[in-house]
């Protein structure tokens, strides 16, 4: 009963869209998609559905294939000379822009040194960075005060924040302002004057895209426009959503409710199917900045309340294998999984909750938790903590929003009275946070670091240390990190999940991925 009650707060469905002729839904994928697009820029956000546009409209210089090997993508190649501290990159031939402009070497350059001062990897490759030029139009160098061995993982991260490529015009934009346009040079064209946020976005195929010619592996290899257009609809109630993929209304639904998997799973035209190659993962974030949580004790507290399993039963139910504990601030079942620090996390006792917070001073101060009624997912993890920090004696008041306004006011760091919030919910895959470097969640650089902004020196000093250390002492500094970050809490592990997409089974080329893609998808 609660299950059903968390998840009854995804909304109305959008307007009816009109039909498309037969042709037209021949070449047409029609899609749902997990969130409403609201920001294009996949500098100013890390929102999973901007990201999931920008693979579309972008590309990028390197590609990370399945077996999270880096492979060349946009470049040609690249050379490593001075001992590890001189990467020269070399553009493909005829690569361009959908404005037909030329791809560059120093739109890649603008583009790096825009995007490098918001990402987690990014902003410490700044730090190794000696100089970043275009030697001419094809190729350009990066110049490290010290090696920097990870540079084409780096490139490549398929999650989170991806480095894309946009023209040198935009990508001059400063990098806490918000992009209003998306010129790439990826398979798909945005199409900007049919993007209405609450209820659809579309791209159309780039006649001018030259894919590669190895095979598709994850973001690397070929990427063949394979449909004329993409669509998205906005659907926020699921049963309206899966009547419409199960009535051949639209092609793919790209994050079905659990609960709708079994009515699907009996649809012979339908395929419920395993697409994103790692968990997906939940976490509760606070904003440190304000009171109540920039006080560590008081996020200590919470810590102490919190059942992972709550929260996964919220979001999945109790089929067996759809979900598991993680806590752990770094992907479980992982060759540098570790374990240590996380004793407060099993503590899951309110009494002991409350009676740590009444200590840690906690006087009344209004808390503002954002959820997403839109989002069912993310809206399930946010019920469940709101009705844990009102069992604790919060102050506490929860604004239901969609998630498109969501991401938006996260970005802001006033105080609640001043319209900003306490408390947020978020989901990533388990690519996201396989290590210190990767972990953009657990970074604590202050008002660099994601929303939330934690600020520990600590951390921030091993983290630097990792990238220098052999892989028996990163392991050990892991260990370090994550017992630190259970003490400062930049935020809460809330276990992971594996989401499934649905499709018609008249798709080809839907294939396991890091994220979720569109190109070499067809219609039969």
């Amino acid at each position: 009963m609660r299950r059903r009650h968390l998840l009854a707060a995804a909304g109305a469905a959008a307007l009816p869209l009109p039909a498309l002729s037969q042709g037209a839904a021949a070449r047409t994928l029609r899609v749902i998609p997990q969130a409403n697009l609201t920001s294009l820029d996949p500098v100013w956000t890390t929102a999973v559905v901007t990201r999931n546009h920008s693979l579309m409209v972008y590309d990028q210089l390197v590609g990370l294939d399945i077996d999270l090997k880096p492979r060349p993508q946009m470049v040609e190649g690249w050379t490593i000379e001075d001992d590890g501290k001189s990467w020269t990159f070399t553009l493909r031939q005829g690569l361009k822009f959908h404005d037909n402009e030329p791809v560059r070497a120093q739109d890649c350059v603008a583009s790096i040194k825009r995007w490098i001062v918001r990402d987690t990897i990014g902003q410490t490759l700044a730090q190794r960075l000696d100089e970043l030029s275009a030697l001419d139009d094809r190729r350009f160098r990066f110049r490290l005060k010290r090696p920097f061995p990870t540079l084409a993982d780096t490139l490549a991260k398929p999650d989170v924040s991806p480095l894309f490529i946009m023209p040198e015009r935009l990508a001059a934009t400063d990098p806490y302002t918000q992009l209003r346009e998306a010129i790439g040079s990826g398979p798909f064209r945005f199409l900007q004057d049919e993007w209405n946020p609450g209820q659809r976005a579309a791209w159309g195929k780039f006649d001018g895209y030259v894919p590669r010619d190895d095979a598709p592996s994850g973001t690397a290899g070929r990427k063949a426009p394979l449909v004329d257009r993409v669509e998205w609809t906005i659907i926020s109630d699921s049963s309206t959503a899966a009547a419409a993929l199960a009535n051949d209304e639209h092609d793919y639904w790209e994050y079905p409710l659990h609960d709708l998997l079994p009515a699907l799973r009996r649809n012979s035209g339908v395929v419920v199917g395993q697409r994103l190659s790692q968990g997906t993962y939940a976490c509760c974030r606070f904003n440190q900045l304000h009171p109540p949580f920039d006080n560590q004790a008081i996020r200590q507290a919470v810590l102490m309340a919190v059942d992972q399993r709550d929260y996964m039963r919220a979001v999945v139910g109790d089929t067996p294998g759809s979900w598991e504990e993680c806590p752990a601030y770094f992907t479980c079942g992982t060759p540098v999984s570790v374990s240590s620090g996380s004793e407060t996390l099993k503590v899951r006792d309110m009494d002991r909750a409350k009676a740590a917070l009444q200590a840690a001073g906690y006087k009344g101060e209004k808390v503002v938790l954002m959820a997403p009624s839109d989002y069912p997912q993310i809206n399930a993890v946010s019920m469940v903590t709101a009705d844990l920090l009102k069992r604790m004696g919060f102050n506490l008041e929860v604004v239901a929003t969609d998630w498109g306004t969501l991401v938006q006011r996260r970005a802001s760091r006033e105080s609640v009275d001043k319209g900003g919030w306490s408390v947020i919910h978020t989901t990533w895959t388990g690519g996201s946070t396989i290590n210190p470097a990767l972990n953009q969640f657990a970074r604590t650089n202050g008002e660099r670091a994601w929303f939330g902004w934690p600020s520990d020196a600590e951390i921030e000093k091993l983290r630097d240390a990792w990238f220098d250390a052999d892989a028996a002492e990163q392991v050990r500094i892991t260990e370090r990190i994550q017992a630190r970050a259970f003490e400062v809490v930049p935020y809460v592990p809330l276990g992971f999940y594996w989401q499934p997409s649905a499709w018609r089974n008249s798709l080809t080329g839907v294939e396991k991925n890091h994220v979720t893609s569109f190109w070499n998808i067809g219609k039969a």
